[in-house]
């Protein structure tokens, strides 16, 4: 149904919020799917409570046109399912926004005039349209309905989703599902005297798109880079890339095993290194300290493994459901002695699966541990980007097992400090089989404790680290290469970034920004980018720690013993908001922290995870 009178707008933000039970979740992630099929750029933004017993929840989408780079600060059309999820989630609505709400339990304030306010009997009118009590399941389909009704969304699409999705529960639910659906694209929201229609993009993408959140992205970056082994242990927020994983790799030939704790899966798939693949763990914080001694293993005995580690709130058990960004320093650092790694961390959820295949290959060339820094925020979101080009981006890493030698050493002292394992069972062409060990060994493995060797064996294992920074490309400077301030980051942060650059520049103000793919090694060109502005600040979601900077900012001064380089720092488990950054750098920049004037935090996701 196309209305001619549809105002046509570039992007809108979509909150819906209620509690964990009602399947707004869903309603999210197929607005977000059916964007990746009609050439909508889209992002998504979720919070869950962390007990078992659910309660309060959101789920906000993105829809536009052009390049999304945040979930949005303001939201443009708020549906609340409840008395507490419109109390808690009002002040989020813009000026002039829209408020959808359940009438049949919420009650909002008449007397305002800030925002419309559309009241619809969602309950009654779900079970009018299935039956039963079928309002307890199906209301979010009907909302779903109301607002492919909103925003001229294709509704044959959306049924074609719906059925797809819901084939294997049986034609009863379907009816259901598509019940409810139909009866809220059928509501006259003749309150809101207007429809919405997106403007088509104006560049239609090269090759079809794909949708998915983070977690997925990561889970089928590994498959086609070729790891056809992992194993793991159960833990919010990376079990979702061990359900893919342990699903779709043995239609590949791989394997993956639920182990009984953290140490035993990292200890799997150490020997599954060993016996000539590149095997994969993943974890999040908890269990990345739990993983550290194996870890170490990995590093002395030249393993080549990737570990995934989809961080959260944290020390302890923490924050499981809520975003944060605290696991830097133990990723680069952790694990006894001198213990080099590389560690990578994506951007989006598109760059999740290309970190992922590039993971896996440096682990293969530079036989050492490499760790994947996600978090909660790309983890859970949804994004739709182009569908990779797997001409490219698949390949067999299989193990090989051509005769080695003569004098084969997996551990020669080389230029390049690179070890060349042969997996068991390759033939030595003298007779001579090395030896892979915990221990402190010499250049065939076998055990070693002399102090001229352990120097020779120490540098030999910092120095191909050392080569790999030699062949990284300086980041790129979103924005002049000079100016008066760089805003720095890493990870989930970028697109809040760069949308906070965008309208700082809008507004007259010289900000740029950098973001940093490889926390270890460090990219080159860094400090020369950073002299190029009067003022650094380092984003990122951590605490500002005990000299006012967070992690990779330490990271940074310690490197380049730069003072100007400072921190925009939080901890309120949930990502920056982009008037959060750009508050940060304003008050920072007038010295109005000094002063203690209050910070403009987002603080609107009460009762919400």
């Amino acid at each position: 149904m196309k209305n001619d009178s549809a105002r046509t707008i570039t992007d809108a933000v979509i909150r819906f919020a209620g509690n964990s039970q009602d399947g707004i979740q869903a309603i999210g992630g197929f607005l977000a799917r059916l964007a990746g099929r009609t050439d909508k750029d889209v992002m998504t933004y979720m919070t869950i409570p962390a007990t078992i017993s659910g309660g309060p929840s959101i789920y906000q989408v993105r829809l536009g046109t052009g390049e999304v780079l945040s979930a949005g600060d303001d939201v443009d059309f708020l549906v609340a399912f409840y008395q507490h999820s419109y109390e808690n989630h009002i002040a989020t609505l813009r000026d002039g926004g829209v408020l959808i709400y359940d009438s049949d339990t919420v009650k909002p304030d008449p007397d305002q005039k800030r925002y419309r306010a559309v009241g619809v009997p969602i309950s009654s009118l779900t079970v009018e349209a299935i039956g039963g009590t079928g309002k307890d399941k199906g209301k979010n389909m009907f909302v779903l309905g109301l607002v492919a009704r909103l925003f001229e969304l294709d509704d044959a699409k959306l049924e074609g989703m719906l059925n797809a999705y819901y084939k294997g529960k049986g034609d009863d639910v379907i009816r259901k599902v598509v019940g409810a659906f139909h009866a809220g694209f059928a509501y006259n929201l003749g309150q809101l005297d207007e429809h919405f229609e997106f403007k088509p993009s104006d560049k239609p993408p090269a090759r079809a798109r794909v949708v998915m959140d983070g977690n997925q992205a990561i889970a089928y970056g590994a498959i086609a880079a070729g790891v056809r082994f992992g194993a793991g242990y159960p833990i919010t927020p990376w079990s979702s890339i061990m359900e893919i994983l342990r699903s779709e790799l043995p239609k590949y030939g791989g394997t993956f095993v639920q182990a009984e704790d953290e140490l035993a899966a990292i200890a799997m798939a150490c020997g599954a290194s060993y016996a000539g693949h590149v095997a994969l763990t993943g974890t999040s914080g908890p269990g990345i300290s739990l993983k550290s001694e194996a870890l170490g293993w990995a590093v002395m005995a030249e393993m080549p493994l990737v570990i995934i580690d989809v961080q959260r709130g944290g020390p302890s058990t923490g924050l499981p459901t809520n975003v944060e960004q605290s696991d830097l320093n133990i990723a680069c650092f952790t694990a006894h002695g001198d213990a080099p790694r590389i560690v990578v961390a994506p951007a989006n959820v598109e760059d999740c699966f290309y970190t992922t295949f590039e993971a896996v290959n440096l682990a293969r060339e530079y036989s050492c541990p490499v760790l994947v820094l996600t978090d909660q925020a790309i983890a859970t979101r949804v994004e739709s980007f182009e569908m990779p080009d797997f001409a490219t981006f698949t390949q067999d890493i299989a193990p090989h097992f051509d005769p080695r030698g003569p004098d084969y050493k997996p551990y020669a002292n080389t230029a390049d400090g690179i070890a060349h394992h042969a997996p068991p069972g390759t033939p030595m062409v003298d007779g001579k089989y090395p030896v892979v060990t915990g221990l402190e060994h010499d250049e065939s493995g076998h055990p070693a404790s002399r102090p001229a060797n352990h120097v020779m064996m120490v540098a030999k294992r910092r120095r191909k680290l050392q080569v790999l920074a030699e062949k990284l490309s300086p980041p790129a400077v979103y924005g002049p290469a000079e100016g008066d301030v760089l805003l720095v980051g890493w990870g989930s942060t970028q697109g809040p970034i760069r949308e906070a650059v965008e309208k700082a520049r809008a507004a007259g103000e010289s900000v740029s920004a950098m973001h940093i793919r490889y926390l270890m090694p460090l990219q080159p060109g860094i400090g020369e980018i950073m002299d190029g502005f009067h003022h650094v600040f380092v984003v990122e979601l951590n605490d500002e720690g005990l000299y006012g900077y967070g992690q990779l900012a330490a990271l940074l001064r310690s490197r380049y013993c730069n003072d100007k380089i400072r921190g925009i720092n939080k901890t309120d488990g949930l990502p920056f908001k982009v008037r959060e950054i750009l508050d940060q750098m304003h008050r920072k920049l007038t010295g109005r922290e000094a002063a203690g004037e209050p910070l403009a935090v987002g603080g609107d996701e009460g009762g919400a995870g």
